[in-house]
């Protein structure tokens, strides 16, 4: 008599499932915070909200993921730092809505799972939710074969937040109020379709020595997006903030404006600060057109803050001294959309 197929013959193996959640139980559990009730390998997790401090809190949730520049890390190799963009194209978001980031959860999917591999990627994830004072909490692994070729992955991140009730934001956006932009270090987690395409026609590998920056163009095109949750935060709790525009898709054309009301305008002044060598590369490489290059990439902001003209000075020494590159962008005024002064090429 033959013996029956097993699951393992059909691609998917159990028991390196569980290795990798094993492997990963220090990572998770260095992200505990207050109001964390359960760790890895239940049915579902448990937090706590009046035990992370919120006596009437209204939830916030997000999901995204990090795009094409998955794309980028498989060819490489280079998985160290992807984890850390899934968490923060996810909690930055959150933040814009006046939210405290609280909990994390991840969805992997692979053809076939490399214990090694996943395991780097989830300590990233996990990095990200140290820095930005979340809890991963839980997440999904699955490998599925003939789905996707062999090394290729899929990452999805979920974060819910918090605030109490009544502290939503935008709120109180006026003309008059100051655009203070936080600095970005690199393209982020947006583009990246167009970035890969901007380097194929280059002719440059990504184990070429990078054109605009130290080491290879792999490793500078995945630097990871920067976390802004917990400045945002104190910045926020230190009051006179009225919006926060994450600078994500759409770039500085199209983002900003979602947090105005109707008959306001952001006036942004592009010489206020230095286009960064990456996109000017990209924009020299592929013949850019400013207006295209405002509406493809963040140019250099990461996230732009709406605040009181009387709290700026104060706001912007705050967040200065919690590490940011603080840039007086302009002001919100009478219009619709975003007003550009001057040039960034």
């Amino acid at each position: 008599m033959t013996n029956g197929l097993t699951y393992a013959q059909a691609g998917v193996d159990i028991d390196a499932g569980n290795a990798l959640v094993e492997r990963i139980k220090p990572a998770a559990k260095r992200t505990t915070r207050a109001g964390s009730m359960s760790g890895l390998g239940g049915f579902g997790a448990l937090f706590d909200l009046k035990a992370a401090g919120y006596s009437d809190p209204i939830l916030v949730a997000a999901t995204d993921g990090v795009g094409t520049k998955l794309r980028i890390a498989i060819d490489t190799g280079n998985v160290d730092t992807i984890g850390i963009d899934l968490v923060a194209m996810c909690v930055n978001d959150l933040v814009c809505q006046g939210a405290e980031p609280l909990l994390f959860l991840d969805y992997f999917a692979t053809g076939k799972l490399d214990v090694d591999q996943a395991a780097r990627i989830i300590e990233g994830i996990a990095l990200g939710c140290e820095q930005s004072g979340c809890a991963l909490i839980g997440g999904e692994t699955a490998e599925m074969p003939g789905m996707y070729h062999k090394g290729d992955f899929d990452l999805a991140g979920f974060a819910v937040g918090a605030m109490e009730r009544g502290a939503d934001l935008p709120a109180g956006v006026q003309s008059g109020d100051v655009l203070l932009g936080l600095a970005s270090n690199g393209v982020h987690s947006n583009g990246y379709s167009f970035v890969r395409k901007v380097v194929e026609l280059s002719g440059l590998g990504w184990d070429a020595a990078c054109p605009f920056a130290e080491g290879t163009l792999g490793e500078a095109l995945l630097a990871p997006t920067r976390l802004y949750v917990k400045q945002a935060l104190a910045a926020i709790r230190a009051g006179g903030v009225h919006a926060l525009a994450h600078i994500t898709g759409g770039g500085l054309t199209e983002n900003p404006p979602r947090v105005l009301p109707e008959g306001l305008a952001c006036e942004i002044d592009l010489s206020a600060w230095q286009l960064p060598p990456v996109f000017r590369w990209m924009a020299t490489q592929a013949n850019m057109a400013q207006p295209e290059l405002l509406k493809t990439f963040n140019c250099g902001i990461g996230m732009i803050l709406v605040v009181a003209a009387d709290r700026a000075e104060a706001l912007t020494a705050l967040l200065a001294e919690a590490g940011e590159t603080v840039i007086p962008l302009g002001h919100v005024v009478e219009g619709e959309g975003v007003i550009y002064k001057g040039n960034l090429l």
